[in-house]
């Protein structure tokens, strides 16, 4: 939840901008002539990033069943728009930072994040909770990496400076550590559950 604030505080001032407020931001000349991608990203990722952390913890889910389907149904369409947006803008909008590297693993993190909520949507309509879960853990990881980001390209550019490669490479680092973080979290309870037997098979040895 905490990874969302920083890309939600920023995209609203954006939105602030193009409605005529003040501009505390960049300039952004892709944004100002083609803004309606960008509007439905930051909203998509509003109701998804803030809507779709209720979603996780296992309390909430057990107490609030049909809560959380009609939710998650909410939040695939907002996902998917999320990453649409996001695979409209690297495709059309031009020059943006970062070079050919960020622009084919933007291109391959929009297509993921879009793929993995089809997945998990599919799984759980044939009842693998499992996989639905793993699926939309990943999704979800991959679309809240621009809090990730915020640290690990300040981090980036601070240290080897503000050219494409380092741009690219501080910028993909964030998606890098949020999936390796959704797999971590998705395998933890199944190591979990190993350990568990393994104790309790020595023990009944």
């Amino acid at each position: 939840m905490i990874l969302t604030i920083f890309p939600l505080v920023a995209g609203s001032l954006r939105l602030l901008e193009l409605a005529g407020g003040p501009e505390v931001l960049p300039a952004n000349p892709r944004v100002a002539a083609s803004p309606i991608p960008l509007v439905l990203h930051v909203l998509g990722a509003a109701v998804y990033a803030v809507a779709g952390a209720f979603q996780f913890p296992a309390r909430i889910r057990r107490r609030h069943r049909t809560w959380h389907r009609r939710t998650g149904r909410v939040l695939v369409v907002a996902g998917l728009v999320v990453a649409g947006s996001g695979l409209w803008m690297t495709l059309f909008y031009p020059g943006a930072p970062g070079g050919d590297l960020l622009w084919i693993v933007r291109l391959i993190v929009s297509s993921a994040m879009a793929a993995a909520l089809v997945l998990g949507f599919t799984a759980i309509r044939r009842r693998d909770i499992a996989a639905h879960r793993a699926w939309m853990i990943r999704a979800y990881a991959l679309a809240v990496a621009a809090g990730t980001q915020v640290f690990t390209q300040g981090v980036g550019e601070g240290a080897f400076g503000t050219g494409e490669l380092s741009t690219a490479l501080s910028v993909s680092a964030g998606w890098v550590i949020n999936a390796a973080a959704a797999e971590w979290i998705i395998r933890r309870p199944a190591a979990k559950r190993t350990r568990r037997a393994r104790a309790a098979a020595a023990a009944r040895a």
